[in-house]
């Protein structure tokens, strides 16, 4: 049957109309047109017929109702009731067409070739079968009206595919519906095509799943930890379990042996008295036995002569005075009731303050600092202690790490807690602090534990808004530290102006060593800049913010390049000689400020590519303006060496002389019209410096140059009067195209 299958098409449910109703015998067709069962089960057929013909009209009932049975159980047709009530009554119209239903159980395995057998308009499986595969799952069941399942019927589709096409996801409703539907009642819904509403639903099933699979791992991660610390319970209370039996098993046996020794004590104190009182008691006995006697003695004497009674009595005087001057114990020596007998039980009521008793724990260990734990004013401070110690609190003592004054240590503090982890605050930014801890019960405290140093976190950096230096494709962003104690690295945080998120980090740089970076930046953007500084505690807050634009080359002025005579503006972008200035004497030479040469650097970004300013200037007044490289002598005049190039402009007599000076050479040329504004393009790729005139957008003049390495803007004034640059903006059209 598998073989079969898998040779054939696969086929789908189709929905069948609504006026559509099968029946019975429409399932069948002649003997000649179908043959998909054995021959053995259509004879087994006509055999029925013929004898439930043939029987005799009173057998019939019991009878027909066994071959009912039989049949139901040979054809797979459920409950056979309806039929045997008709078989019974002999008026059944099913009985002319059992020759024409050689169907069986076992035949439904050729559903498939049977319906490609017939030209594939019928698609059905059979008479009262099940669905023979999941393709049929969900295919359309008719009968001829006795709604049974045993006239089911399935449906096989052709054209799925269309109505699937003909349908569209109302996300209003959260229901496919027809795209016919969709001017009536879903004309204002909002509808998407199912493919994009099933790809929708994936994505939520996902998203959940994801989240369902995160919720799993906390549960079995916050499950793995109540198993520690189930298992850490249950091995506490059996060492406590086994303390506590060993220190009654050592209490027993001291009572026992306190017990043998009193016992042993006693007996001795016994015997002692009984010899004693049996010694008084003979010793009694004998005295008596004398009394006894003397007084027979006498008794005698007092009977005899006068003569016989003065010699007996002398004699008995003697004796009887020996008898009286002998002292008799009557003291009982041993008193009947033993006197009360202290006993010692110390050794006993140690034993049992000991169990009682809570040992003192042992000193806490100070985890080392874990990063990003700390902020700029405050850290997060943990330890932990061994699980047999009972802790009631701990003292947590913390000092700063300063150089302090000869003589004077550190102040110190101290906090106590309950919990293994502290939050201190109230801290320095970037400072080292010293912690140690330890742990108290009611038995006394812990020795304290090994200092371990924390550090907290930085104070954010200052960016140097008047230094940073920008063009099309990057940015030159200094800052100061802001710490006294040097910090790791540094942190460039860039976010995008048009963003949707303004609060959302676009770029970052991370790990900077030094107090500046070069960022590559997208041209013509504007740019909200952060700066963090990162130490092992963590990173700082962030800086205050400063914006930047790439729309062109953006620069300032070098004040520490600035000859005297020359003032600067505070946006760093003007420079004025004024009257007095020229009066005061030349300054002493340098290496980095101008001093013969009346001039200023610009800070412009070093990047290879192209840079555009202007400046303007005033048609009476002369000027210089060029670019030179850094170390280009500081008494020379710009122009005057092979490490600048520049155009000159002087003004005498109503008349305007301009040269393009590089190492005292300038070519012959004539400019008739006096620019009010000179534009400057400095093209590295090419190794060209351009001169225009933006006003009427004139080329002047280009220098050939060779750059071995990057070069600054350079401005002069010979004269009182002032130069004011325009930079960070676009190129012209005139000159993006030269």
């Amino acid at each position: 049957m598998d073989g079969e299958a898998a040779g054939t098409p696969e086929l789908r449910p189709a929905r069948a109309p609504q006026d559509f109703h099968f029946y019975p015998m429409d399932l069948y067709d002649p003997e000649d047109r179908l043959h998909l069962f054995p021959e053995e089960h259509l004879q087994t057929g006509r055999e029925v017929q013929a004898e439930m013909s043939s029987e005799p009209k009173g057998a019939a009932p019991r009878d027909l109702e066994e071959d009912v049975e039989e049949l139901v159980h040979l054809y797979a047709l459920g409950d056979g009731s309806e039929w045997d009530a008709e078989l019974v009554d002999g008026s059944s119209p099913h009985l002319e067409v059992w020759e024409q239903r050689p169907r069986m159980a076992g035949a439904h395995r050729d559903w498939r070739l049977g319906a490609e057998a017939e030209a594939g308009d019928r698609g059905c499986a059979g008479w009262g079968a099940p669905a023979p595969s999941r393709d049929l799952r969900e295919a359309y069941r008719y009968s001829h009206g006795r709604a049974s399942e045993e006239y089911e019927c399935y449906v096989i589709p052709e054209e799925e595919d269309e109505d699937e096409a003909a349908l569209v996801f109302c996300v209003t409703c959260k229901a496919p519906v027809r795209a016919l539907e969709v001017s009536d009642e879903h004309r204002e819904h909002e509808v998407t095509p199912l493919s994009k509403a099933l790809e929708s639903a994936k994505d939520e099933i996902h998203k959940n799943m994801f989240k369902l699979e995160k919720q799993i791992i906390e549960m079995e991660n916050f499950a793995n930890h109540l198993e520690e610390v189930f298992i850490t319970v249950e091995e506490n209370f059996g060492r406590q379990e086994q303390n506590f039996e060993s220190h009654y098993n050592e209490i027993l046996e001291t009572l026992a042996q306190k017990y043998e020794e009193k016992i042993q004590a006693l007996g001795e104190k016994k015997k002692a008295k009984l010899e004693t009182l049996y010694g008084q008691l003979v010793s009694c006995g004998e005295n008596l036995d004398t009394c006894k006697e003397l007084m027979e003695n006498i008794e005698e004497m007092c009977h005899e002569e006068k003569v016989d009674f003065i010699k007996d009595a002398v004699a008995m005087a003697d004796r009887l005075g020996k008898f009286l001057n002998t002292e008799t114990d009557v003291e009982i020596s041993a008193q009947p009731d033993f006197e009360d007998q202290t006993l010692d039980f110390s050794d006993v009521e140690q034993l049992m303050g000991s169990i009682n008793t809570i040992p003192a724990p042992s000193a806490p260990v100070i985890n080392p600092q874990t990063p990003n734990s700390a902020t700029g004013s405050s850290v997060r401070v943990c330890w932990s202690l061994y699980s047999d110690d009972t802790v009631e609190s701990y003292q947590l003592s913390y000092r700063p790490m300063q150089d302090s004054l000869p003589g004077k240590d550190p102040e110190e503090f101290t906090m106590t807690v309950k919990e293994t982890y502290c939050s201190v605050t109230n801290l320095m930014p970037n400072t080292q602090y010293e912690f140690w801890v330890t742990a108290q019960n009611r038995t006394g405290p812990s020795p304290a534990s090994e200092c371990v140093v924390y550090m907290t976190a930085p104070s954010p950096p200052i960016i140097k808004s008047k230094e940073i230096q920008s063009c099309e494709e990057a940015a030159l962003i200094c800052w100061e530290s802001g710490n006294l104690n040097p910090v790791d690295s540094y942190t460039v945080e860039l976010t995008q102006a048009e963003t949707p998120e303004p609060s959302g980090v676009t770029e970052s740089v991370v790990g900077i060593p030094t107090c500046e970076s070069l960022v590559q930046l997208h041209p013509r953007q504007s740019y909200t800049v952060y700066v963090r500084a990162l130490n092992v505690g963590g990173p700082s807050a962030r800086s205050e913010p400063v914006t930047i634009y790439t729309t062109g080359s953006s620069f300032h002025l070098n004040e520490h390049t600035c000859h005297p005579w020359l003032t600067i503006s505070e946006d760093g972008l003007t420079v004025v000689r004024s009257e007095r200035k020229t009066l005061a004497k030349e300054p002493l030479p340098s290496n980095t400020r101008f001093t013969r040469c009346v001039a200023v650097m610009g800070n412009l970004i070093p990047i290879r590519g192209r840079h555009y300013w202007e400046v303007e200037v005033d048609e009476r007044v002369d000027y210089t303006v060029g670019v030179a490289f850094e170390d280009v002598p500081k008494q020379d005049d710009l122009g005057a060496n092979c490490l600048s190039w520049c155009m000159r402009h002087r003004f005498a007599s109503s008349r305007h002389k301009y040269e393009f000076l590089h190492n005292k050479m300038t070519p012959d040329i004539r400019i008739t019209v006096s620019p009010r504004k000179i534009g400057i393009l400095l093209d590295y790729e090419n190794s060209k410096l351009s001169f225009f005139n933006v006003d009427i957008s004139q080329h002047l003049y280009t220098f050939s140059c060779q750059f071995y390495c990057f070069v600054h803007p350079c401005f002069s004034l010979e004269k009182p009067g002032c130069l004011k640059i325009h930079n960070g903006i676009a190129m012209p059209k005139h000159v993006a195209f030269y």
